[in-house]
């Protein structure tokens, strides 16, 4: 008797479970949140920087170069190269670099403020190509924290700033004084 009660109550079961796949499966689905993303973003200015400032830091007169190339080099804390990626400047020698791919191990050795630099790499201006190191331009521009975030609904960018960098003129012309 109490076996046929048994298999009428898991036949009756089995009849709502197909009856119901609506309700079955939303128990056992469970809804995530989808996954926010941060990325990590290096931004700056190119410039090529005037004549009559050629030897200091000072980019007063200096003129933005577009498709000047920089590169943004990471390393971890045993200093090792973990991320190297070159970027090309727009029209008004802005760079935006976002950092695809760059992995932090240690999050407080591996820091982006502690770990990468920009260097300078290219100028397509034939007259003003020469390096300089402007900002450690030549030998890595430090990142700042400057608190600027861009959010979306699924997609946050943490904002650092490099340089500004620049290139300067292969000649200038000689001026005298009188």
């Amino acid at each position: 008797m109490a076996s046929s009660q048994l298999i009428v109550l898991f036949s009756s079961l089995l009849l709502l479970s197909l009856a119901f796949p609506s309700i079955y499966a939303s128990e056992n689905v469970t809804t995530k949140a989808p996954e926010k993303k941060t990325e990590v973003v290096v931004e700056g200015i190119v410039y090529c920087q005037s004549c009559e400032h050629t030897g200091t830091w000072s980019l007063s007169g200096a003129k933005p170069i577009p498709s000047a190339k920089v590169g943004v080099i990471c390393k971890d804390h045993k200093d090792r190269v973990n991320f190297y990626k070159v970027f090309v400047t727009n029209e008004n020698g802005y760079f935006y670099a976002p950092l695809e791919g760059f992995k932090m191990d240690n999050s407080l050795l591996d820091h982006p403020l502690q770990g990468c630099h920009v260097k300078l790499v290219s100028s397509p201006v034939a007259n003003c190509s020469l390096l300089t190191n402007v900002n450690y331009g030549l030998y890595g521009s430090p990142l700042r924290y400057e608190d600027k975030r861009l959010v979306g609904k699924n997609y946050e960018a943490v904002i650092y700033a490099a340089g500004p960098l620049a290139f300067r003129p292969s000649h200038c012309p000689f001026t005298t004084h009188n």
